[in-house]
């Protein structure tokens, strides 16, 4: 999780590859910055086991007649291999009331790591804590996510990531 509007490059290549060459699947939002940095590192590893999903946000629009239900501009992004629309349009400021994407984001992950971000980010993060899900943050300060909330861990060394990744898969798995 992370933002929309920079790609946080270094950082984000690092935990797609890594969670590629791990063998985990990847879901994000399916769209920019954060988002796409992420993915596009995931499906460059050609071994790779993992898929990568994008849970796509609906731009608040309808085409005419009120039926069909589109993403905005730029989702999903190109590296998107299961692209999953929904007809939640809440984003930004909003991004942590009922309708939006955010809810399934976090419920449908087992662990969740948290890159540099805004309102959105720091949404995901609230939700993460209230429905305790498993989920680190993987920053240099905590100012990189404004309004993170002290619940959630923060480290900028990538192998306690890792571990942390590890052991969050091991123990909703029953060990294994």
């Amino acid at each position: 999780m992370g933002a929309s509007r920079e790609p946080h490059t270094e950082r984000s290549r690092r935990v797609g590859a890594w969670l590629a060459r791990a063998g985990y699947h990847l879901l994000t939002g399916g769209g920019p910055g954060v988002m796409a940095a992420v993915t596009e590192a995931f499906v460059a590893v050609t071994d790779r086991r993992g898929l990568a999903v994008g849970v796509l946000p609906a731009d608040g629009r309808r085409a005419p007649g009120g039926a069909e239900v589109r993403p905005p501009p730029g989702y999903p992004n190109p590296w998107v291999e299961l692209a999953i629309a929904t007809h939640l349009d809440s984003l930004g400021e909003r991004s942590g009331d009922e309708r939006s994407r955010n809810h399934v984001n976090v419920l449908s992950s087992d662990v969740l790591i948290f890159l540099p971000g805004s309102a959105g980010t720091a949404s995901e993060a609230r939700l993460a804590v209230w429905y305790g899900k498993p989920s680190i943050a993987y920053l240099d300060t905590r100012a990189d996510v404004p309004g993170l909330p002290d619940a959630i861990p923060m480290e900028p060394a990538f192998a306690r990531i890792e571990a942390f990744v590890r052991n969050a898969c091991a123990r909703r798995r029953g060990g294994r």
